[in-house]
């Protein structure tokens, strides 16, 4: 991401995750520790004033479930008589356009909250959703990375704990299910990917699958290292999904255009191969990560996936840091 003029970026698109390429992208190199803390700072109040300004875009899918694209990652959202269920909360400053759009769907209080993982930009409404009432779901991890200071080490910057309120309550360690409003849900960990809490939501009788970010609809994903992140979990992660999925399914993604297929799943993970291969054989020759970025692993696949947030060049180092 060029950070004076955002590219041609919308204010939907931006997300605290990317903070990383932003911040390398922005200086034309892997900066210092002092220097990414302070960009670091920068992009998280920046991303907080975008977020509080962008519009919430609302896609009706079926079966009572919408998804809502417009504060941090994308947000699925169930109606009925036993109250709102969410996945995901977005970013906290979007909580106005976030209740207007809500209320405009039902007038239900919201009952249900499930974070697909801890990162800011799907995790910091927790605040105000559990304020409010709502139960808040995810795996141990999430709960574990939410309630103590926690360090990015690629943008050498801490996060503080959310509020008491805002730490979900009801925890698993691998599956969990749950009934709402009619609807049959599963939550699946399949293991570390993008870091190690994230989960699959699947609306069984809708056949709708929320993937959190472990899918980027067209563009290449961050991936935390720091907090148990890795390409080839990514990669496992979309596999297992894929094999659950039809061609019927719709798949909602964490980050990229929110209403997406197994098709485009499937493009997706065949990207993650090629390049975790293409930087793996550079490393199995003895390339520093310096070298194996000008050798441009990316190169047959930037003109799709890199035109976003994490560049050709930093998604390269993921990669060569996790492969």
């Amino acid at each position: 991401m060029d950070t004076p003029n955002l590219r041609s970026m919308s204010r939907r698109g931006f997300c605290l995750c990317c903070v990383g390429g932003a911040t390398f992208a922005a200086t034309g190199g892997w900066l210092s520790p002092r220097q990414a803390y302070a960009e670091a700072r920068g992009l998280v109040s920046l991303i907080k004033d975008s977020a509080a300004a962008s519009p919430i875009k609302v896609y009706n899918l079926r079966n009572n479930i919408s998804v809502l694209e417009g504060s941090g990652g994308n947000i699925a959202v169930l109606t009925g008589p036993d109250g709102k269920l969410l996945v995901d909360a977005g970013i906290g400053v979007s909580r106005p356009q976030l209740s207007k759009t809500l209320a405009e769907l039902g007038s239900e209080p919201i009952a249900h909250l499930i974070n697909t993982h801890w990162h800011f930009d799907h995790a910091d409404g927790n605040e105000w959703v559990g304020a409010a009432g709502a139960k808040i779901i995810a795996h141990e991890n999430t709960r574990k990375h939410l309630s103590v200071v926690q360090r990015v080490e690629d943008w050498d910057y801490n996060f503080l704990p959310l509020a008491a309120k805002a730490i979900p309550t009801e925890v698993f360690a691998k599956d969990h299910h749950l009934k709402v409003n009619g609807a049959s849900i599963a939550l699946k960990y399949h293991g570390p990917a993008h870091t190690d809490g994230d989960i699959s939501v699947m609306f069984t009788e809708a056949n709708i699958l929320h993937m959190g970010d472990t899918f980027w609809n067209g563009i290449y994903p961050f991936i935390d290292h720091s907090t148990g992140g890795s390409i080839d979990g990514m990669i496992a992660v979309c596999g297992a999904n894929l094999a659950m999925a039809n061609n019927d399914t719709i798949i909602i993604p964490g980050h990229g255009k929110p209403v997406s297929n197994k098709a485009e799943l499937q493009q997706f993970r065949d990207m993650l191969v090629a390049i975790r291969d293409n930087v793996g054989n550079l490393k199995k020759q003895g390339k520093t990560r310096d070298e194996t970025v000008a050798a441009k692993p990316t190169a047959a696949f930037d003109a799709k996936w890199g035109q976003f947030l994490v560049d050709p060049g930093y998604f390269t180092r993921l990669v060569y840091e996790t492969a």
